[in-house]
């Protein structure tokens, strides 16, 4: 991991040292902007890189739902038989060339970077004072003091919600400033985590298959609430990554809904809709035949 360490430290300071230029280290409403921006832009930025990844979810997802009929198909075929089922389905993946857990791979591919920044911002504590453990992973002595004192509204990054008064002493932060900041920010994380997936469920639709809608709603469900737990561990500066990721992929989820639409049967014109002839009434002529000529 010392790898992802190093690349996401990389990352973060570029995007600390463009900010810092462009703005001038500024400290409004408690914050230091260049700091935040910096894990902002750590998001964008990894989000850019997994696009084309996003793609082939997005192209596995349409290729899942075009399956649905075959699936049923075959669950109809082996009604009451559910070992003949379940060595079956992988057949049916193999022949269309489609994979059933494709659509988590962005997800997968995601944890070691979130592993990684939750490594480095809890490196970032002020009672680290060796030089050699400050200038580990690419730090400089000066960038691991700014760091390690950045705040968000008042709550240092580098803080999470379960921090002691002793623990936040050092950072000149107050215990319920971090708590208030905190508590926002797991909120976000919570509802926006829920709304991503729910975006991705109500688009492609529940799936067929028990075993993915138990994932479906795993995701759906299980996830926030474990983020609950969980974002009272996470320090500021993950919470933050976490909800920014959340919000684009928000955003990345609508435009590529609409670039890559459903395939949806064409819909039935007047003139190709088939004629209804109704029966003629009792002692009616019938239509379209010509009287007799006396």
């Amino acid at each position: 991991m010392s790898v992802v360490y190093h690349v996401i430290s990389a990352v973060l300071l570029f995007w600390h040292a463009v900010w810092d230029r462009v703005l001038g280290d500024p400290h409004v409403l408690a914050t230091d902007w260049a700091w935040v921006l910096g894990i902002v832009f750590l998001v964008l930025t990894v989000r850019a890189l997994l696009v084309p990844i996003y793609v082939r979810q997005m192209h596995s997802q349409r290729a899942m739902q075009r399956l649905q009929p075959k699936l049923k198909e075959l669950r109809e075929r082996h009604k009451g038989d559910p070992a003949g089922l379940q060595a079956a389905l992988p057949a049916l993946y193999q022949a269309e060339n489609v994979s059933p857990f494709g659509s988590f791979v962005p997800m997968l591919l995601q944890i070691p970077i979130f592993i990684g920044l939750l490594h480095v911002l809890r490196h970032l504590r002020p009672t680290i004072v060796s030089a050699d453990a400050q200038t580990l992973y690419g730090w400089t002595v000066t960038q691991f003091h700014d760091a390690s004192h950045a705040k968000l509204f008042g709550a240092p990054i580098a803080a999470g919600f379960q921090a002691t008064a002793d623990q936040l002493g050092p950072l000149g932060a107050h215990s319920v400033t971090v708590k208030i900041v905190a508590a926002v920010l797991i909120v976000a994380m919570i509802t926006t985590t829920y709304l991503t997936s729910r975006m991705s469920i109500l688009k492609t639709g529940w799936a067929e298959d028990p075993q993915q809608r138990m994932v479906q709603r795993l995701m759906l469900y299980g996830v926030p609430v474990s983020l609950l737990i969980s974002g009272v561990i996470f320090p500021v500066g993950v919470i933050l990554y976490w909800t920014t990721q959340n919000v684009f992929a928000l955003g990345q989820q609508m435009w590529m809904h609409r670039r890559y639409p459903l395939d949806t049967p064409p819909a039935t014109t007047a003139a190709e809709a088939p004629k209804v002839v109704s029966a003629p009434k009792v002692g009616a002529k019938p239509a379209g035949r010509r009287p007799k000529r006396s």
